[in-house]
């Protein structure tokens, strides 16, 4: 069983991402979030039935609770090369008064546009506990250069998220992703 849970926005019916979900018979259900009620409970009720669970742009950390009640693996795509820049608020790491509200990707865009960065990355990882501290399983990076601008950047980080999550499942899915010592991975 596969579904699709948002938590950040509603979806409007004709995007590109609804239909492909429509097209491939996924379930996609928006839960609004608020401080009145436990978005994890009815996040558990949704998929009770997955063998895993896969967090895109989620930007909330799941408790230890949910972790426990859930018993199965969790994967999350992290925009960014960790251990560096964990956690949804890179502005506060990167001392910005910068502030992108629809999108942190694109703040981290912008932060690495205007320093000059030569290399973009993304992360995905097994969740735990700690915040973005668990196993990774891919990283991936891609050059860029003065010749990009923000929009170039933009897009170039979130294709690359795209391939890091999709291969970082497809080896899960092949059982190629191994538990190592406390907090390492053998991917093969």
């Amino acid at each position: 069983m596969m579904c699709i849970i948002c938590l950040n926005h509603d979806r409007v019916g004709n995007t590109h991402v609804m239909r492909f979900l429509e097209r491939h018979e996924i379930p996609y259900h928006y839960l609004s979030k608020s401080k009145e009620k436990n978005v994890e409970d009815e996040i558990l009720g949704l998929v009770e039935d997955t063998d895993f669970l896969v967090l895109a742009r989620y930007m909330q950390v799941l408790s230890g609770n949910f972790l426990k009640r859930y018993g199965k693996d969790v994967i999350n795509i992290h925009h960014g090369l960790l251990p560096s820049f964990k956690g949804g608020n890179p502005s506060r790491q990167a001392g910005s008064l910068f502030q992108f509200p629809n999108s942190v990707l694109s703040f981290l865009c912008f932060y690495a546009f205007e320093a000059g960065a030569k290399l973009i990355g993304a992360t995905t990882h097994f969740v735990t506990e700690e915040l973005d501290g668990g196993p990774i399983i891919e990283q991936m990076v891609e050059r860029v250069s003065h010749k990009d601008n923000l929009l170039s950047f933009i897009q170039k980080s979130e294709n690359l998220e795209k391939q890091c999550l999709m291969k970082a499942i497809k080896s899960y899915c092949e059982l190629r992703v191994l538990p190592y010592q406390h907090n390492k991975t053998v991917v093969f």
